[in-house]
């Protein structure tokens, strides 16, 4: 069940969705969400855990020119770079107009206690349900694809040549996947079955 802000009303805008992350299935919920909203399917980008990779739409991703992060502190600066380079040639050549990524950085139940207590240590809200998010990939990508302003228009170029030019990012789209009881699925139960079926809630802030 999908809630808050009608988002294939900006189907055509560029965006960048920030999802919360429970477990695995999560990707599945939203790609299914997302499968009504205009072009958005066939023009976004998906920000994954490199563990994706070997599920059974990896080759998929793959070839639609998704990026596969490393989580952990040992790969954070090195992956960074590499997304910067993913992005410079992935996204504006494969005209890709939507990112999806997972700002929390892993699961809620491996990261809640990590979040709260550096939330407790630098004044920071208490949260319980989501987890703060971490910047490194959000700036990335909001770095290399907003596009720079001069006086505020575009910089570069008169305005008959930045017709054809990208606008860059337009939208900030703050997406919430909520499970009954706080129980998330996993792409297994997605894949076997297992589970009686349940309502999966997904709420639409955007932002300009």
């Amino acid at each position: 069940m999908e809630w808050g802000e009608d988002i294939k009303a900006i189907s055509n805008d560029e965006a960048v969705m920030l999802v919360n992350h429970q477990a695995t299935g999560d990707v599945c919920t939203l790609m299914m969400c997302l499968q009504d909203k205009g072009p958005v399917v066939a023009q976004m980008m998906w920000l994954m855990d490199h563990i994706f990779k070997y599920t059974n739409f990896g080759i998929v991703s793959l070839i639609h020119g998704d990026f596969f992060i490393r989580q952990g502190r040992s790969y954070r600066d090195q992956q960074l770079l590499v997304l910067k380079k993913h992005l410079e040639h992935n996204y504006r050549s494969r005209d890709r107009k939507w990112i999806v990524l997972f700002p929390e950085g892993g699961f809620l139940r491996k990261r809640r206690e990590t979040s709260q207590a550096f939330a407790q240590k630098n004044n920071l809200p208490f949260l319980t349900h989501v987890t703060l998010p971490r910047f490194g990939a959000t700036s990335i990508i909001l770095n290399a694809l907003v596009a720079r302003q001069e006086n505020g228009s575009p910089a570069g170029g008169d305005a008959k040549g930045l017709e054809c030019k990208s606008r860059g990012l337009q939208w900030i789209i703050d997406a919430t996947i909520a499970y009954p009881n706080a129980e998330p699925i996993d792409i297994q139960t997605w894949i076997l079955g297992y589970r009686k079926p349940t309502v999966t809630h997904v709420h639409y802030r955007s932002v300009l």
